[in-house]
Order: C-alpha cells, then sequence, then structure tokens
C-alpha cells in the first residue's frame, strides 16, 4: 500500500495511492494512518491534480547512518566503522517532492546521498531483529544532502547533515517492502550517477533498526535514513536530483542557492 500525504486546496491530507503509472488516482483516508489506521473514504482525486508533500514530517527526528556501503566509504578516504555510525537530522530538514534542495550559505561542496528511507511506525525501545517488522510502518525514498567542507572542518556533522532542506523525502510511503535486493539508483540532471542494491549494505534494515532502537526511543513517523552506495558527487544551483527506489517510486528536487 502507498501511502501520501498531499494538498488539493489548503489542509495536508493523507490518502492511499492506486493505479497503474500515468492513471493513478489517491483515494482520502481519515485522519492521520500512524495514530488511526487506515481508513478510506469515498474522496478520490488524480494524482496529477494534487501536489504531494513529505509523506511524513518527523514528530521526533530524522536518524542517518554513515559509511554503510564499503564502497562509498572507500570513495570519500574512509573505513567502515567498526561500530554504526549514527546521526541526527532535524525534521527542520525534511522537504518533500518537488520542493527545491536550498543550498546553505556557510558551504560550496554540497553532495548528494540517494538512501533507502524507513519510517517507523509504533513507540519502541530495544527492538530485537527478529520483531523489527512489527514496527515498522514501511519505506520511501530519501536523500541524505551533505555539505562536504563543512563535514570536514567541524567536529560533528549537524551542520553538515542537518540544514534546512537537507533531507528531501518521498514520493509516498510503501508500507510492504521486501529490502533484501532494492535496487537504489541516483540521477543527477537526468544523468545515472548512483547505482546500488541494499544487497550491498554492511548492515541491513533490520540490523539497523534494532541497532537505532537501542540508542534512541523510537517514535511513530520517526525515519531511520539507511546509507548511500557510491557515486556521490557535488550539486550546484540549477541542479536537479532523482531518487529511485525499486518497489517504492521516484523523488525528484531541483537544487537552489538563496
Amino acid at each position: 500500500m502507498r501511502i501520501a500525504r498531499f494538498v488539493v486546496d489548503s489542509d495536508p491530507l493523507y490518502g492511499v495511492v492506486e493505479g497503474e503509472p500515468g492513471s493513478e488516482e489517491v483515494t482520502v483516508i481519515n485522519g492521520d494512518p500512524f495514530f488511526n489506521g487506515v481508513e478510506r473514504t469515498h474522496v478520490k482525486h488524480k494524482l496529477e491534480d494534487v501536489r504531494l508533500l513529505a509523506p511524513i514530517i518527523p514528530r521526533s527526528k530524522v536518524i542517518g547512518v554513515g559509511r554503510n556501503f564499503a564502497e562509498h566509504a572507500a570513495e570519500l578516504g574512509n573505513e567502515v566503522p567498526q561500530q554504526p555510525l549514527l546521526f541526527l537530522k532535524p525534521n527542520t530538514s525534511v522537504i518533500g517532492p518537488g520542493d527545491p534542495i536550498v543550498l546553505p550559505e556557510f558551504s560550496d561542496e554540497v553532495s548528494f546521498e540517494a538512501e533507502l528511507c524507513v519510517v517507523i511506525g509504533r513507540i519502541c525501545k530495544d527492538v530485537p531483529e527478529d520483531r523489527v517488522d512489527d514496527v515498522i510502518f514501511g519505506y520511501t525514498c530519501g536523500n541524505d544532502l551533505t555539505a562536504r567542507d563543512v563535514q570536514k572542518t567541524d567536529l560533528q556533522w549537524a551542520r553538515a547533515k542537518g540544514f534546512d532542506t537537507s533531507a528531501p523525502l518521498g514520493p509516498w510511503i510503501e508500507t510492504e517492502l521486501d529490502t533484501e535486493d532494492l535496487a537504489i539508483k541516483g540521477w543527477l540532471n537526468g544523468e545515472l550517477r548512483q547505482d546500488g542494491s541494499t544487497s550491498q549494505m554492511i548492515r541491513g534494515v533490520r540490523e539497523i533498526v534494532s541497532i537505532v532502537s537501542q540508542a534512541f526511543t523510537l517514535l511513530p513517523g520517526d525515519v531511520i535514513m539507511t546509507g548511500t552506495p557510491a557515486g556521490v558527487d557535488l550539486v550546484t544551483a540549477g541542479d536537479r536530483y532523482d531518487v529511485e527506489i525499486e518497489g517504492i517510486g521516484r523523488l525528484s528536487n531541483p537544487v537552489v542557492r538563496r
């Protein structure tokens, strides 16, 4: 099931996206599916007639996992960490499909990172790997924008990873997905730059969620970004970066400088 967050006139709504590519419809659901479940109404819109928003604005946090693909770690001259390298992005970093990535004034080297993102569906802590599926609401595409120059000079990654608009998410949440071997692709201005698979992850989705839950109490709507395959490079104003993950869909955002 594909759960989208969107606007038609003013207030954001949630809906279920169904139909073949090019002829999808979105059926409005009552309330917030994270707390009310998925209760369909009789109101439907053509997908092309609505504006998609970020499928979730985390109530609490976005957690990133650094260097979870060996080739990506190597391309930046880094070793694979012995322990998971976790970092936080504020919910103000989240934007949706089509929203502009605004390059921060304090950086001249911002790079893209296509990532599979896990959306948490219930409050949980210290989740064993064999229970992880019980706490996942679904999955979406993400782009973990990173100010590389600031990442190198700051002693921690808050500015480099957490600036406004640094976490595009979308286009919707897919609730049923086998994450063992999904293609992760990224295009810069239509040119394929990242072409990897979740099978290349050092730590898979279930292990990541379990490890993250040992450090943080996870709340409904929290998002975990699971790492990026090799091929990262810089973006400049006027660019567009697209992230596509098999079984989910495509997330596209333009790049601007204020």
